[in-house]
């Protein structure tokens, strides 16, 4: 029997944003927030896939940082809407690959973005929240942060979204491993205890701190901050310090001279 067909993504030249929002501050900074707070800003299939869609906008746009965060006090993102899994089960095999790429491709885009991303977490981050959370290069939380890796409470492994690359190398493989195994729940203390996430700010703080550090990020050189953001996410990927060390020298070689 053929695969009934499900579409899993917006056409090509679908450039409309449904469940997220751009907001273009001052300065090269901008804030793409997920804006389904009914839905405790629970990731789509369309979120997914506008993911791509507002990485490919932002990352041909005068932006030098972007702040990632929820709509709403709640949630940075509870995860996967649960009201969307008849969606998932209805997929053929074609399909449900399909939309595999589509989920990791548009995490993948806003990792991939040349400037620094701040992820302000207020709230739950759950399952593809925290993989969102996760690809940021920065992470700020709140006391009502909720951080889980869930998926094992589903019936289902940490190894998705990339959340199996980042934990071990943000928090050390032992307490990913616990953490993991076990779908728990850490709060914004010890995220910040564990080097998880990079400090706590209060609730009501958490977008001005957020848009403050990315006007201090953007008020560096442009040029420079996106050569250290390569270095840095080449650094953890490379096999040895020789190698970071020819790649540091190729890039300098490569950028002498060129305009900011």
């Amino acid at each position: 029997m053929p695969d009934r067909h499900v579409p899993t993504a917006p056409a090509a030249d679908d450039r409309e944003l449904t469940t997220l929002r751009i907001e273009h501050h001052a300065d090269g900074v901008a804030v793409l927030r997920l804006d389904r707070p009914d839905r405790r800003n629970a990731q789509t299939v369309r979120m997914f896939a506008e993911f791509g869609i507002a990485a490919r906008q932002l990352s041909g746009s005068a932006v030098r940082a972007l702040v990632i965060t929820g709509t709403g006090d709640l949630a940075f993102s509870a995860g996967f809407d649960l009201g969307e899994i008849d969606v998932i089960a209805a997929m053929g095999v074609r399909d449900f690959l399909q939309f595999q790429e589509t989920a990791t491709n548009g995490i993948q885009a806003l990792r991939s973005l040349p400037f620094p991303v701040i992820a302000a977490v207020q709230g739950a981050a759950v399952g593809g929240g925290l993989a969102l959370a996760l690809a940021a290069d920065i992470r700020l939380v709140t006391p009502s942060t909720r951080l889980s890796a869930a998926f094992i409470r589903m019936g289902l492994s940490a190894g998705e979204l990339g959340t199996s690359y980042q934990l071990p190398r943000l928090i050390g493989p032992g307490v990913a491993a616990e953490f993991a195994y076990t779908g728990r729940t850490m709060d914004g203390a010890e995220a910040v205890r564990t080097g998880l996430a990079n400090r706590m700010v209060d609730d009501d703080r958490l977008d001005a701190e957020a848009l403050t550090l990315a006007r201090t990020i953007a008020q560096r050189d442009p040029a420079e901050v996106r050569l250290e953001k390569m270095l840095l996410h080449r650094a953890i990927e490379v096999p040895s310090f020789a190698a970071i060390l020819d790649l540091e020298r190729a890039l300098r070689l490569a950028t002498a001279g060129e305009p900011a």
